[in-house]
C-alpha cells in the first residue's frame, strides 16, 4: 500500500509529521489493506490546498484504473475531470444530473460551478429531477445502462457465452504463530517509538522502589514492615495496570479492521500479554530490588518458605504486577473512550490499597472479606507476609491471618490465587474483545 500510494519515501516517518495530503493517503491506505473492490470516501480532500486536492484525486483515479470502484462524496469541483461519472444531487437528495463531468455545466445552462450551486439554493421551485429524467443523459446513462443483459441458462443454449473465469479466492490467513510474531514485532516497535511511555516505564519502578526503601528505615521492623509491603503492592499494581489500561481501547478501530480480514483474536491478545507482560515483570523486579536489596528483612530463620526471602517477595510482586496488567487490559476492553481510563486507573489503585490488608482488617468482616478475594493485592500482600512471617515480625490484629502463615501451604495458596485471577481476567478480556467485533466474526 505504501508503494501504491506514493509514500515510499515517507515509510519511516511518524504520521503526525506528514502533510495534510499525505495523511489523506495514509487514511486511504488503511482501508485498502483489506483489499476492497468497492471504496467509498466522504470528503477525502476537505481542508486541503488546491495542489493537495488534485494530488489526492489523481491518486484515487489511479486506484480506479487498477480495477477498483471508487465513489467519492465531495464539495470540491477542482478535479471533477478525473472522474468517469458525476452524480449531482439537488436539495432534498434528488438526482439533478448523472453523466460525464464535462457535460454537467452545459446541461444546467451555467458557465461556472458557483452559479450552479447558487441556483440550487435560490431556484427551489425548479424541477431539477424532472428536467434530468427527460434528458438524453438519463436515457443513455441510467435507462440504457441499467437494462438487464441476457443471462444464459446454465447448460442451455448460449451457456458457452457465460464468462468462465471465477474470481480468485481470498488469500489464506497467516498462521496463528505467524500472526503472533508479526503482532509482537509491531507492538514492540510501537511502544519503543512512544518516548513518553518509555520514560514513565523506566522511572516508575525506580520512584516506587525508592519510596519503599525510604519507608523501610534501614530494615524491616514492626513499624516499617506494613508500610514497605503496602508500597510494593501499590507499585506493582500501578506498573502493571498503567502499562495496559489504554492499549486495547486506543487500537479498537485497528483491531476491527484487521479482525475482518483474518486476525486471530487469541493471537492479538497473546501479543499484548507477551510484550506487556515482559515489560511489567522486568519493572516489578527492578521495583523490588531497588526497595529491598541490602535492606535486612529480619525473617525468622533467615529464609522464606521455599526460597530466599528476597526471591519470594520478588516473585509475589512480579505476579501481582502481571495480574494488575491483565486487570488493566480488562478495563481497556470494557471502556468505550480512552479518556476514561486514567480515572479508572486511580480508582483501581485506591481499591488495591484499601483491600490489600495493610490498612484494614478484612479477615472475618462479612462482604468486605469476600470482595477482597477479587483484589490481586490482597493475595500478593498475604504471600509477602507469609514469606517474612509477618505475624512474628509485626504482630497485630491485621497480621493474624492464616493466609500470612509462614508455611509452604499458605504461600502457594496465595500465589495460586493470583494465577487464578490472571486466567479469569484473560478469559473476560477475550469475551469483551469479541463484543467489539463485527457480528460475522464472533466465533
Amino acid at each position: 500500500m505504501i508503494g501504491e500510494l506514493g509514500l515510499t519515501e515517507r515509510a519511516d516517518q511518524p504520521i503526525h509529521s506528514l502533510s495534510g495530503g499525505q495523511r489523506k493517503r495514509v487514511s486511504v491506505a488503511l482501508e485498502l489493506l483489506t483489499k476492497p473492490s468497492l471504496l467509498f470516501l466522504d470528503e477525502p480532500t476537505s481542508g486541503l490546498d488546491p495542489g493537495m486536492d488534485r494530488s489526492v484525486m489523481h491518486m484515487l483515479r489511479g486506484l480506479a484504473d487498477d480495477g477498483r470502484t471508487v465513489v467519492v462524496v465531495t464539495h470540491s469541483v477542482l478535479s471533477l475531470d478525473v472522474c468517469d461519472r458525476l452524480l449531482v444531487l439537488a436539495p432534498g437528495g434528488r438526482v439533478a444530473y448523472y453523466g460525464p463531468p464535462g457535460d454537467t455545466l452545459s446541461f444546467f445552462g451555467f458557465d461556472q460551478w458557483p452559479e450552479a450551486f447558487e441556483a440550487f439554493e435560490t431556484e427551489r421551485e425548479r424541477d431539477w429531477a424532472g428536467q434530468y429524467r427527460g434528458s438524453r443523459f438519463h436515457r443513455r446513462y441510467i435507462e440504457d445502462a441499467t437494462v438487464r443483459p441476457y443471462a444464459p441458462v446454465p447448460g442451455g443454449a448460449g451457456a458457452s457465452e457465460a464468462p468462465s473465469g471465477a474470481p480468485a479466492p481470498p488469500p489464506k490467513a497467516q498462521s496463528w504463530g505467524g500472526q503472533l510474531r508479526t503482532l509482537v514485532r509491531r507492538y514492540t516497535a510501537a511502544l519503543a517509538a512512544d518516548r513518553t511511555f518509555l520514560a514513565i516505564m523506566v522511572a516508575l519502578p525506580f520512584v516506587m522502589g525508592a519510596m519503599a526503601r525510604a519507608l523501610s528505615e534501614g530494615s524491616l521492623n514492626p513499624e516499617s514492615t506494613l508500610n514497605v509491603l503496602l508500597i510494593l503492592c501499590v507499585g506493582g499494581v500501578l506498573t502493571g495496570a498503567a502499562n495496559a489500561v489504554r492499549e486495547l481501547v486506543k487500537e479498537r478501530s485497528i483491531y476491527r479492521r484487521e479482525r475482518a480480514v483474518g486476525l486471530s483474536r487469541s493471537a492479538y491478545l497473546a501479543s499484548k500479554v507477551v510484550v506487556l507482560g515482559t515489560v511489567t515483570v522486568v519493572q516489578a523486579v527492578v521495583l523490588t530490588l531497588v526497595a529491598l536489596v541490602g535492606v535486612p528483612l529480619n525473617v525468622p530463620d533467615g529464609k522464606g518458605v521455599l526460597m530466599p526471602a528476597l526471591v519470594e517477595i520478588t516473585l509475589a510482586v512480579a505476579l501481582l504486577a502481571f495480574t494488575a496488567m491483565m486487570l488493566g487490559l480488562l478495563v481497556s476492553a470494557l471502556v468505550r473512550k480512552e479518556e476514561v481510563t486514567m480515572p479508572l486507573l486511580v480508582l483501581l489503585a485506591i481499591v488495591q490499597v484499601v483491600f490489600c490488608g495493610a490498612l484494614l482488617n478484612v479477615r472475618g468482616t462479612p462482604v468486605l472479606e469476600q470482595l477482597a478475594w477479587l483484589v490481586p493485592s490482597r493475595w500478593a500482600f498475604a504471600a509477602m507476609g507469609a514469606t517474612i512471617d509477618i505475624g512474628t515480625v509485626a504482630p497485630s490484629e491485621k497480621t493474624a491471618d492464616p493466609l500470612m502463615d509462614h508455611t509452604v501451604t499458605a504461600w502457594l495458596f496465595d500465589m495460586g490465587m493470583l494465577v487464578v485471577l490472571c486466567l479469569a481476567l484473560g478469559i473476560a478480556v477475550s469475551r469483551l474483545l469479541r463484543r467489539h467485533e463485527p457480528v460475522v466474526m464472533r466465533r
